[in-house]
């Protein structure tokens, strides 16, 4: 089975067994063999029931967004990383910029780029999430930019700002209609992997 297909099944598992027992504690609620996957992809246990909390609870982000997401990771992991996670000190909440903080005038900017780095190197405190709903308003407003492109986009920039603001910008052109010209339908992205053809750096 290919990981992707063990990643869904883990998935639907596993939203099962929240809507069964959504107080079992973090620690208790995978099995073992799902432990083991989610080593080997470069996941936490924690990281993944957040998704798998909001989706049961909220039905966003949507199992395919998830999936997109964790594949933006595993590929950081594996191959930037190669494959190992290191002892690097967890990024919290107050290791972040504010939520106010701008960057060329966009506000929280600096705060959901702090975190998609974070996210890619797997140094997110289990209690600060990737995508949690702030970053997905954000996002949407700004573009509506999936989240696995912004990690992407946040990997290829390499920790360059303006590259990112650029992207944004680029981004909410992209999606903005000209005068007469009907507005795009909002999507998730996740109907296809991840791509960047409006999240360009220059």
């Amino acid at each position: 089975m290919e990981w992707n297909d063990r990643f869904m099944t883990l998935l639907k598992d596993a939203v099962a067994r929240y809507h069964e027992r959504p107080q079992t504690s973090v620690d208790r609620f995978f099995l073992p063999d799902e432990l083991q996957f989610l080593a080997e992809i470069g996941y936490s246990p924690e990281e993944m029931h957040a998704y798998i909390q909001d989706y049961a609870v909220m039905g966003d982000p949507s199992p395919s967004t998830i999936l997109l997401i964790a594949a933006a990771r595993r590929s950081f992991f594996l191959t930037t990383q190669r494959g190992i996670s290191g002892n690097a000190k967890p990024v919290r909440a107050t290791d972040l910029p504010a939520e106010t903080d701008e960057f060329q005038e966009i506000p929280y900017l600096p705060r959901i780029i702090s975190k998609a780095v974070a996210k890619l190197f797997g140094t997110l405190d289990p209690s600060v999430m990737y995508y949690c709903a702030k970053d997905r308003r954000f996002l949407r407003e700004h573009g509506n930019i999936h989240p696995a492109d912004f990690l992407y986009l946040t990997w290829n920039a390499h920790g360059d700002k303006q590259k990112m603001v650029t992207a944004v910008l680029n981004a909410i052109r992209a999606n903005t209609p000209s005068a007469g010209e009907p507005s795009r339908p909002e999507s998730d992205g996740s109907a296809n992997a991840p791509v960047q053809s409006e999240l360009k750096l220059d």
